[in-house]
Protein backbone atom coordinates (compact mmCIF):
# COMPACT_ATOMS: atom_id res chain seq x y z
CA UNK A 1 0.00 0.00 0.00
CA UNK A 2 2.80 2.71 1.13
CA UNK A 3 5.01 1.62 -1.93
CA UNK A 4 1.88 2.61 -4.50
CA UNK A 5 1.41 5.75 -2.80
CA UNK A 6 4.88 6.27 -2.94
CA UNK A 7 4.93 4.86 -6.66
CA UNK A 8 2.42 6.88 -7.96
CA UNK A 9 3.65 10.00 -6.24
CA UNK A 10 6.88 9.75 -7.74
CA UNK A 11 4.83 8.65 -11.38
CA UNK A 12 2.78 12.18 -10.52
CA UNK A 13 -0.57 10.62 -10.86
CA UNK A 14 -3.56 12.80 -11.29
CA UNK A 15 -6.95 12.46 -10.77
CA UNK A 16 -9.55 11.78 -8.23
CA UNK A 17 -10.05 8.32 -6.50
CA UNK A 18 -13.05 6.67 -6.39
CA UNK A 19 -13.85 7.47 -2.60
CA UNK A 20 -13.54 10.98 -3.64
CA UNK A 21 -15.78 11.00 -6.17
CA UNK A 22 -17.92 9.26 -4.22
CA UNK A 23 -18.11 11.72 -0.68
CA UNK A 24 -18.66 14.47 -3.33
CA UNK A 25 -21.39 12.95 -4.95
CA UNK A 26 -22.80 12.55 -1.59
CA UNK A 27 -22.52 15.64 -0.07
CA UNK A 28 -24.39 17.27 -3.35
CA UNK A 29 -27.37 14.72 -2.62
CA UNK A 30 -27.26 16.18 1.17
CA UNK A 31 -27.94 19.36 0.03
CA UNK A 32 -30.33 18.70 -2.47
CA UNK A 33 -32.05 16.95 -0.35
CA UNK A 34 -32.92 20.11 1.91
CA UNK A 35 -32.52 22.84 -0.59
CA UNK A 36 -35.48 21.01 -3.04
CA UNK A 37 -38.15 21.29 -0.07
CA UNK A 38 -37.56 24.78 1.08
CA UNK A 39 -37.49 25.91 -2.58
CA UNK A 40 -41.09 24.05 -3.14
CA UNK A 41 -42.06 25.64 -0.04
CA UNK A 42 -41.32 29.14 -1.05
CA UNK A 43 -43.18 28.69 -4.51
CA UNK A 44 -46.34 28.09 -2.64
CA UNK A 45 -45.47 30.86 -0.29
CA UNK A 46 -45.41 33.01 -3.73
CA UNK A 47 -48.58 31.94 -4.77
CA UNK A 48 -50.35 32.46 -1.61
CA UNK A 49 -49.27 36.24 -2.21
CA UNK A 50 -50.46 36.45 -5.87
CA UNK A 51 -53.89 35.33 -3.69
CA UNK A 52 -53.56 38.04 -1.65
CA UNK A 53 -52.78 40.35 -3.55
CA UNK A 54 -55.65 39.99 -6.33
CA UNK A 55 -57.66 39.71 -2.89
CA UNK A 56 -56.96 43.33 -2.55
CA UNK A 57 -57.10 44.59 -5.68
CA UNK A 58 -60.31 43.37 -6.80
CA UNK A 59 -61.53 44.51 -3.40
CA UNK A 60 -60.47 47.76 -4.57
CA UNK A 61 -62.44 47.70 -7.50
CA UNK A 62 -65.54 46.77 -5.93
CA UNK A 63 -65.34 49.66 -3.13
CA UNK A 64 -64.89 51.75 -5.85
CA UNK A 65 -67.91 50.56 -7.52
CA UNK A 66 -69.42 51.24 -4.69
CA UNK A 67 -68.40 54.91 -4.43
CA UNK A 68 -68.96 55.31 -8.20
CA UNK A 69 -72.70 53.35 -8.02
CA UNK A 70 -73.80 53.37 -4.48
CA UNK A 71 -74.47 49.76 -4.35
CA UNK A 72 -72.16 46.54 -4.44
CA UNK A 73 -72.23 44.60 -8.04
CA UNK A 74 -74.45 41.85 -7.91
CA UNK A 75 -71.93 39.22 -10.10
CA UNK A 76 -67.94 39.28 -10.50
CA UNK A 77 -67.98 37.28 -13.92
CA UNK A 78 -64.29 36.25 -15.09
CA UNK A 79 -62.80 35.32 -18.18
CA UNK A 80 -59.22 34.79 -18.02
CA UNK A 81 -57.58 37.20 -15.73
CA UNK A 82 -60.53 39.96 -16.21
CA UNK A 83 -63.12 40.19 -13.50
CA UNK A 84 -66.06 41.63 -14.74
CA UNK A 85 -68.29 43.25 -12.15
CA UNK A 86 -71.95 43.94 -13.12
CA UNK A 87 -75.06 45.27 -11.36
CA UNK A 88 -77.06 42.43 -13.30
CA UNK A 89 -80.07 44.94 -14.63
CA UNK A 90 -81.51 44.14 -17.99
CA UNK A 91 -80.97 47.56 -19.46
CA UNK A 92 -78.29 50.03 -18.91
CA UNK A 93 -75.81 47.58 -16.80
CA UNK A 94 -73.24 49.40 -15.12
CA UNK A 95 -69.73 47.41 -15.06
CA UNK A 96 -66.36 47.79 -14.34
CA UNK A 97 -63.02 45.60 -14.79
CA UNK A 98 -60.12 43.87 -12.06
CA UNK A 99 -57.26 41.87 -12.85
CA UNK A 100 -56.29 38.68 -11.09
CA UNK A 101 -53.15 36.80 -11.65
CA UNK A 102 -52.48 33.89 -14.54
CA UNK A 103 -53.56 30.38 -12.91
CA UNK A 104 -55.95 32.14 -10.23
CA UNK A 105 -59.80 32.18 -10.11
CA UNK A 106 -62.10 34.12 -8.41
CA UNK A 107 -65.46 32.34 -6.59
CA UNK A 108 -67.92 32.63 -4.14
CA UNK A 109 -69.04 36.04 -4.25
CA UNK A 110 -71.65 37.00 -1.94
CA UNK A 111 -73.16 40.62 -1.10
CA UNK A 112 -74.58 40.73 2.55
CA UNK A 113 -77.80 42.43 3.26
CA UNK A 114 -77.05 41.62 6.96
CA UNK A 115 -73.52 43.43 7.32
CA UNK A 116 -73.64 45.53 4.34
CA UNK A 117 -70.07 44.44 2.97
CA UNK A 118 -69.02 41.69 0.35
CA UNK A 119 -67.36 38.47 0.44
CA UNK A 120 -65.78 36.07 -2.02
CA UNK A 121 -62.63 34.06 -2.36
CA UNK A 122 -59.82 33.64 -4.63
CA UNK A 123 -57.80 30.23 -5.51
CA UNK A 124 -55.09 28.45 -6.76
CA UNK A 125 -54.32 24.56 -6.70
CA UNK A 126 -50.59 25.47 -5.72
CA UNK A 127 -51.81 27.34 -2.40
CA UNK A 128 -50.35 26.09 0.78
CA UNK A 129 -54.18 26.76 1.90
CA UNK A 130 -56.62 23.26 2.69
CA UNK A 131 -59.47 25.59 0.53
CA UNK A 132 -56.98 26.18 -2.06
CA UNK A 133 -57.12 30.16 -1.52
CA UNK A 134 -58.43 32.87 0.95
CA UNK A 135 -61.36 34.50 1.69
CA UNK A 136 -61.91 38.47 1.54
CA UNK A 137 -64.74 39.77 3.89
CA UNK A 138 -65.25 43.95 3.82
CA UNK A 139 -67.62 43.62 7.41
CA UNK A 140 -64.56 41.35 8.76
CA UNK A 141 -61.66 43.83 7.69
CA UNK A 142 -60.16 42.11 4.75
CA UNK A 143 -58.13 39.27 3.96
CA UNK A 144 -59.50 36.44 6.45
CA UNK A 145 -57.60 34.63 8.65
CA UNK A 146 -55.89 30.93 7.93
CA UNK A 147 -58.18 28.35 7.15
CA UNK A 148 -61.32 30.28 6.91
CA UNK A 149 -63.66 27.91 4.84
CA UNK A 150 -66.56 29.97 4.51
CA UNK A 151 -67.75 33.99 4.50
CA UNK A 152 -69.10 35.24 7.31
CA UNK A 153 -72.32 35.42 7.29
Amino acid sequence: MIARVRRSLDEKDKGFTLIELLVVVIIIGILSAIAIPVFMNQRKKAVDAAIKGDLKNVATVIESYYTDNGKYPTALNVSGTTVTLTDGAATGAITDTARISQGNGLNSYAVSTTTGGFCFRVTNASSTEPTNGFFYASSAGGVMAKGTSACPA
